[in-house]
């Protein structure tokens, strides 16, 4: 007989035991998980007591927890949908008013495994790297064979943090003028080429060279800035009293809007931070699972 997967299968949830202690979770109370991925932080809350509405723009996500989790669980609803609609999508489920809202920024295992996504440096695919391969944005693909150098240079710099961003724009206008982008190997043997690496590839140099350009892309392709900038305003309005919101970021740039946004919510006498700095997984957590390393995760406590 086939063992059947559980929910922490398609996604080892980061900093689990950190989020359950910081949601205060109580049995009846409404909790949102605004980022369902495997459903690992859902699961917990529901064996705790609480009632959850899982969200999450990746149809695969949803299909995958409806068919693990919510038939054994009648107090957990999924909807498809994207989180900078977590208001509207919050109310029309009679989720307003609650104890507590999780966004988990990162991407599943599942996705960077799975080739025909993109994400992936490891597996060939195509350059895809939408969340909702249904939704109308510019793949990967199209970024790179049609943003312009100076456009190129601000998403490898900015969202990738690359150090070497501007010879990686200039070597994809080069290559593109001979050949379109349209695989993941494509790139890889691009950014190969400017760090000066040419035959066999062992698994940690290509992670050492390749994880910030598809990171970059990635997050460009989603607008995963720009939406939780649209997001984390709307998430706090939902919070009932003593609510708290949490965010786990894996990027600068997201702890650095994250952080802004809490800063304005105190300003605004809408509640306290809760972590005046962020909280980091255990020494323990980062050697079972890598891809927690540069999770950090900050709250706040609605007035």
């Amino acid at each position: 007989m086939k063992k059947k997967k559980m929910a922490n299968d398609y996604h080892k949830s980061v900093l689990l035991n950190e989020v359950i202690d910081q949601l205060l979770v109580k049995q009846g109370k409404k909790y949102i998980d605004a980022t369902l991925g495997g459903g690992g932080h859902t699961e917990a809350i529901l064996k705790l007591g609480g009632e959850v509405l899982g969200i999450d723009r990746d149809p695969e996500a949803v299909e995958y927890v409806e068919d693990e989790l919510k038939d054994k669980n009648p107090k957990l609803k999924v909807v498809q949908g994207n989180f900078t609609e977590i208001d509207q999508i919050a109310r029309s489920q009679g989720f307003s008013k609650v104890a507590g809202v999780i966004f988990d920024l990162g991407v599943s295992s599942r996705q960077i495994e799975k080739g025909d996504r993109g994400f992936s440096y490891h597996t060939q695919g195509p350059l895809d790297m939408r969340m909702n391969q249904d939704e109308k944005l510019p793949t990967a693909a199209d970024i790179l064979n049609l943003a312009d150098k100076d456009e190129l240079y601000k998403i490898f710099s900015q969202f990738g943090e690359e150090p070497r961003a501007w010879a990686l724009a200039s070597a994809v206008v080069r290559a593109r003028k001979m050949r379109a982008f349209g695989t993941t190997d494509d790139l890889l043997q691009v950014i190969e080429g400017v760090y000066g690496i040419h035959g066999a590839v062992s698994d940690k140099t290509r992670a050492q060279i390749a994880k910030r350009g598809f990171q970059a892309l990635r997050i460009a392709v989603n607008l995963e800035i720009e939406s939780l900038k649209v997001a984390l305003p709307k998430a706090i309005t939902l919070l009932g009293k003593n609510g708290r919101l949490l965010v786990i970021s894996f990027h600068s740039l997201e702890d650095r809007e994250t952080k802004r946004a809490f800063l304005n919510f105190e300003k605004q006498k809408l509640g306290k931070i809760i972590t005046d700095k962020p909280i980091l997984p255990s020494l323990e957590e980062q050697e079972v699972n890598r891809r927690s390393r540069s999770a950090k995760l900050r709250v706040f406590e609605r007035a």
